[in-house]
């Protein structure tokens, strides 16, 4: 079970799943997962204790932290670009295809899909625009970004925080799936300068092996990425 189920409003939790976590929103109408953890095949049992509302699931990307709780639901919301990984860490279910611009409604409650490629190759932010909440998934936090590995690409990452600060205006809090929570809509302009740095080959990395991985660490202020070593 989840180690921590925290209440933020009368219709939104937060879910703490060891270094991970996932969110309920509820509409009027019906209730969506934001994830569904790390370690935690029981999401689905969480939400229903918290609501009877007809269940859906949302990923922001298919990395395995985040997927867990998937097997026990027939069909998920993804980026179609998101399916190859998907299914190589042996995702279930049919996907419903969400890409730039769609909205799904809880009821009362409107989800607009925001295509942030880079992470993983269909990483979506969610904004919730009743409630001026941005979910970022991984893409945008404090704590470790990882950026090493197939299917990261960090110029892709870059050119989606920049479209993504373009939204600012729409959200005063990011809520994302690992590190401090919330964030300010200034942590996207900080990681593109990191990354940018990373890029230019200006910012100092360490290298490192992290479960059995030679990659690169590079540590700012605001937060660090774990990138493939340079070549």
């Amino acid at each position: 079970m989840a180690e921590e189920i925290i209440r933020i409003d009368e219709n939104t939790w937060r879910i703490e799943d060891g270094h991970v976590r996932f969110f309920l929103f509820r509409g009027t109408e019906r209730a969506a997962l934001i994830d569904t953890g790390m370690t935690n095949p029981d999401a689905r049992k969480i939400a229903e204790g918290l609501t009877e509302l007809p269940l859906i699931v949302i990923n922001t990307h298919a990395d395995p932290d985040h997927i867990a709780g998937n097997g026990a639901f027939d069909e998920v919301y993804m980026s179609p670009a998101e399916e190859d990984n998907y299914r190589a860490h042996s995702g279930e279910g049919r996907l419903i295809p969400v890409r730039e611009g769609d909205v799904i409604d809880l009821g009362g409650r409107p989800l607009r899909v925001i295509d942030i490629p880079g992470h993983t190759p269909g990483s979506i932010a969610i904004l919730d625009e009743k409630n001026r909440v941005l979910v970022s998934g991984d893409s945008v936090q404090d704590s470790n970004i990882y950026m090493f590995g197939p299917r990261r690409d960090l110029r892709r990452y870059v050119e989606s925080l920049r479209r993504l600060a373009k939204y600012g205006g729409l959200f005063d809090e990011i809520w994302p799936m690992h590190g401090s929570f919330p964030v300010g809509p200034d942590q996207i302009g900080k990681l593109i300068e990191g990354a940018e740095e990373i890029l230019r080959g200006t910012a100092a990395g360490t290298n490192v092996t992290l479960r059995g991985v030679e990659i690169c660490r590079y540590t700012f202020p605001y937060a660090g990425f774990l990138c493939d070593r340079p070549e």
